[in-house]
């Protein structure tokens, strides 16, 4: 059965339904995979065979009395650490939340396992899901299985790391600063990060939160482009509240590659990228044009580079201030009061983010409104944008400061955290993008494009991506595995 461990979910989830093999055969067969592979790749870090064992059996017989509950039935799955799923720990990767076990499942947990999946494990995190590598001092390091002395991505590294060493069906992850796209790129998986809020994200959060988060969405990981948009519809729409007056009802994606107009962002003076990744924008991009595609490489939203990522940063910074300790916080209090008043670089602004006022929130959250309604308009006449989500392909682990961190870019150093400058285009103004894997670089690592779209154009960059896999740019299982 070997051939099953990189099948996209969608395949077993039709095989599953043809009875070509059951749930519990697979699910055996992914317990064989992950004691074999996950030692050395630390991608799975919680497991729950003996629950998952009874769903999968469960699934079994409602296949064999012809009762099917979504197009997950049957297909096992691993999960974020973060995620609230019953009896198990969510930790966020800090120590003071060690003990944190989950009393219910998440709502998104809940609605995936209506779908049919079987949930038998949880995948590595980041620190409170702060980082581009997937370490903690709980669970330890997550490696990358195209190359284990470099990172799978951050935070949803484990879940990344898992997909591409077929020990798992699907994945499903979260999203603030590139948290899906960064790992999917990294490990040669589609991700899609969705519309903000239009996946309710209740149950992934720390332990009492209900409030949505600022910028912060969930979303799913895959092998298959069909697998994201599966579990991106069966995650979707209202919660308990909203759904007394609110229904989604997202457009269709019904054009062909020679209607699209799309817009090309190959590379930008604020965070140059490496050639080999711009030159995977630009190959994406020609794949398009050959079938007919209108491509812009000078279309941009009315706004700098500068003036977006500086305002992103803002609303970052804020948000994740809000997560971490008190002792933290005022640490952070402190430094912003040393500041120079007249100090108006991106570090300072950082630093005074997350202690904002909600005066100064309010503002910024202003200037983001802005951006939105620019986008709004950009996509009045564009389908689509492409561009990078890192700089460059995954890079070794790196566990000093974050201050002393530095990535090489054509040769140069550039600083560690100036790539979410990519990651915070869409995320900044709510935009829907979907990573499309487009196959290993020079050093046999994977390079992922972001497909961008309109808010609540998720099913375009969806859709995109099926096109474009359906043209070759599809995952590439690692050797060795």
């Amino acid at each position: 059965m070997t051939e099953f461990a990189f099948e996209s979910a969608a395949s077993l989830a039709r095989r599953l339904r043809a009875k070509e093999i059951s749930s519990v055969e697979l699910l055996s067969y992914y317990f064989d995979r992950v004691d074999k592979f996950n030692g050395p790749l630390n991608a799975i870090i919680w497991e729950i065979r003996d629950e998952a064992m009874e769903d999968a059996k469960r699934a079994d017989a409602a296949i064999a009395a012809g009762e099917i509950s979504g197009p997950l039935h049957g297909v096992p799955m691993t999960i974020k650490e973060s995620y609230d799923v019953k009896g198990t720990p969510s930790t966020w990767g800090a120590p003071y939340l060690k003990d944190n076990i989950a009393s219910q499942d998440a709502l998104s947990v809940q609605r995936l396992r209506a779908a049919g999946a079987v949930i038998f494990g949880k995948t590595n995190v980041p620190l409170m899901l702060s980082d581009f590598q997937s370490y903690n001092e709980i669970y330890g390091t997550t490696n990358n299985p195209y190359d284990v002395t470099r990172i799978p991505g951050g935070s949803s590294g484990g879940s990344a790391a898992t997909l591409a060493a077929g020990m798992t069906g699907i994945e499903s992850g979260s999203d603030i600063g590139g948290s899906i796209r960064n790992p999917a790129h990294f490990c040669g998986v589609f991700g899609h990060k969705p519309t903000w809020n239009m996946l309710p994200p209740r149950g992934h959060a720390t332990p009492g939160i209900l409030s949505p988060s600022d910028l912060s969405v969930i979303g799913p990981l895959g092998r298959g482009a069909e697998d994201v948009e599966i579990a991106t519809r069966v995650m979707a729409g209202p919660n308990e509240i909203e759904s007394r007056g609110l229904k989604l009802e997202l457009p269709e994606f019904e054009k062909q590659a020679s209607d699209l107009k799309v817009a090309v962002w190959r590379d930008d003076e604020m965070a140059p990228v490496d050639n080999s990744v711009s030159a995977r924008v630009d190959a994406v991009a020609e794949v398009l044009q050959s079938e007919g595609a209108q491509l812009d490489y000078d279309a941009r939203p009315d706004f700098t580079s500068q003036h977006t990522h500086f305002t992103y940063q803002s609303l970052l910074s804020a948000t994740m201030a809000c997560r971490v300790p008190e002792e933290q916080y005022q640490r952070n209090l402190e430094a912003a009061n040393g500041l120079d008043p007249n100090d108006e670089s991106l570090d300072a602004v950082v630093r005074r983010s997350q202690v904002a006022r909600f005066r100064e929130w309010i503002g910024n959250n202003e200037k983001r409104t802005h951006i939105r309604w620019a986008w709004h308009n950009f996509f009045e006449e564009y389908d689509i944008v492409l561009m990078p989500i890192m700089a460059r392909s995954a890079f070794p682990h790196d566990h000093r400061a974050f201050g002393e961190r530095t990535i090489t870019v054509n040769g140069e150093q550039q600083a560690y955290f100036l790539q979410v400058f990519w990651a915070g285009l869409p995320t900044n103004a709510y935009l829907p993008s979907t990573i499309v894997p487009t196959g290993l670089d020079d050093e046999g690592l994977p390079i992922g494009v972001q497909v961008v779209g309109p808010e609540y154009g998720d099913l375009t960059t969806l859709g995109v991506a099926r096109l474009l896999e359906k043209q070759g740019f599809t995952f590439t299982p690692p050797a060795g595995y």
